[in-house]
């Protein structure tokens, strides 16, 4: 394996694990809902960061990085929608309570729309394609690397995060610790926007 690769791999470990609006989301839905009904949410974040390297890695990329009213549109959008999720979730409380057992978890599509609308997941795609676009000179080869090493990546790291809120569930004990808990995840995904506009 070439020391590239290994970076590359590297990268895409250390982007998919470190807290951001994807792991917040992952580990509220994992203390609510649990593992297995958070699979959907966690495959439409793997399937729209995959897709995202691929699109970065093919090239297509970089039209998005070349319109700023395309960037404004969708730091603007995908900051809408980080805010409303943050909202969602800061308004549960525990899983116990009537409010959590009618709603359902996040879905395939709206996961995959965390990645498609965010800035930062542009950023890092792009940062990716063109710091390993030395692993292939064949664009289409790019694309299907990187979006493999960053959907294994990511369902790695998810899978975690989840589990981590997996475990949550099981030491958080009464409706005010859900409460501050569910706050405290919520005002985490909502502080995921900063970084979107600097």
């Amino acid at each position: 394996m070439s020391e590239l690769l290994v970076s590359l791999i590297v990268f895409a470990v250390v982007a998919t694990a470190t807290p951001g609006g994807a792991t917040t989301l992952a580990t509220a839905s994992g203390a609510q809902f649990g593992f297995t009904r958070s699979v959907p949410l966690i495959a439409g974040i793997v399937t729209g960061l995959a897709s995202l390297a691929a699109t970065a890695g093919g090239g297509l990329g970089t039209i998005v990085q070349s319109v700023p009213e395309l960037q404004a549109g969708l730091r603007i959008t995908g900051s809408a929608y980080l805010l409303w999720l943050a909202w969602t979730i800061g308004r549960l409380g525990a899983p116990a309570s009537r409010k959590v057992a009618a709603a359902s978890p996040i879905g395939f599509f709206k996961g995959l729309l965390l990645l498609w609308l965010n800035p930062k997941g542009w950023t890092m795609a792009l940062a990716a394609a063109s710091a390993y676009a030395g692993l292939s000179d064949n664009p289409l080869r790019l694309a299907l690397l990187l979006s493999a090493v960053f959907g294994l990546a990511a369902t790695l790291s998810l899978t975690l995060w989840c589990m981590g809120g997996r475990w949550l569930s099981c030491v958080l004990k009464t409706e005010k610790q859900w409460r501050i808990a569910n706050v405290t995840l919520g005002l985490l995904l909502a502080a995921s926007v900063v970084p979107m506009w600097r």
